[in-house]
């Protein structure tokens, strides 16, 4: 995305008028530098996350981003992905999976990356405090409990991947083969493929089905309108389908940073325009 795009998309969302009216510039002395401060993925993150309805899910999910919805924020892709997805050279067996990159941010032990499942490059991103105490309420009282503590306690802080290997949970961590079992009973492990499983979110179904049904929704709202494009302000201020449950700003963060519509600057406000097929 341009940073004239991504200035279209901040005032329309009126996100540039609330930084402003907080920080306004990085400022060294507080620690705030290009990963952290305004315009950062990070701050990004936390824009997306005041987003997430917790009163849907009874406050049992986490709060998700999706990484899509950070490049509608973030005018510089490039930035945002050394910032979310850190290059690098491959890892030697046993360490963290090959199939992905340490984060940045995860060095830092702030977030978590999670695959969601209905897309290949559907990712979920989710501060690691928030994933920890939510998994940590989900799992209390049940038999797996203590396996789920020990795997907070161990593999969390030691490996930022989104998918763990048998030898890796088996050697490096000390899990048998039962314990991994109860680690996906309890919604923390998703299986991947023989041997391999995804790092997930307990009871985050629900929010996939919302997400999926709700993206179509918003979608078709621009595909019904003349022309196939629509005001971004004139979409915002729109009554939302009930199959919208997650909140048209979310959608909308998420089509524009998905790529899934085109932003146009005009005399208007920013245009949404359907990409030709």
């Amino acid at each position: 995305m341009s940073r004239k795009r991504h200035r279209l998309v901040s005032d329309t969302f009126g996100l540039k008028r609330r930084r402003q009216q907080g920080d306004g510039k990085a400022d060294p002395s507080r620690g705030e530098s290009a990963l952290t401060g305004p315009g950062s993925a990070r701050a990004a993150v936390a824009e997306l996350i005041r987003l997430f309805p917790r009163g849907l899910f009874e406050d049992a999910l986490p709060p998700i981003a999706l990484r899509s919805q950070v490049y509608s924020l973030v005018p510089d892709r490039t930035v945002a992905d050394r910032q979310l997805v850190s290059g690098g050279a491959a890892r030697p067996p046993l360490q963290c999976s090959p199939y992905t990159h340490l984060v940045e941010l995860q060095e830092q032990g702030e977030i978590r990356i999670i695959q969601l499942g209905f897309d290949l490059d559907a990712h979920g991103i989710i501060f690691t405090e928030d994933y920890r105490t939510k998994v940590l309420k989900a799992c209390d009282g049940r038999p797996y409990a203590g396996t789920v503590q020990k795997f907070l306690a161990s593999v969390l802080p030691a490996c930022g991947d989104l998918s763990f290997q048998q030898d890796q949970m088996s050697q490096t961590f000390g899990f048998r083969d039962p314990e991994i079992t109860q680690l996906v009973n309890a919604g923390v492990l998703t299986v991947r493929d023989a041997g391999s499983w995804w790092l997930a979110v307990p009871g985050a179904g629900k929010f996939i089905k919302y997400f999926v049904k709700g993206r179509q929704a918003v979608l078709g709202m621009v595909r019904k309108a003349k022309y196939r494009e629509l005001l971004l302000s004139e979409l915002l201020s729109r009554r939302a389908p009930v199959s919208v449950r997650l909140g048209l700003s979310y959608h909308v963060h998420d089509l524009i940073g998905a790529q899934l519509v085109d932003c146009i600057s005009t005399t208007s406000g920013t245009l949404l325009r359907l990409p030709e097929t």
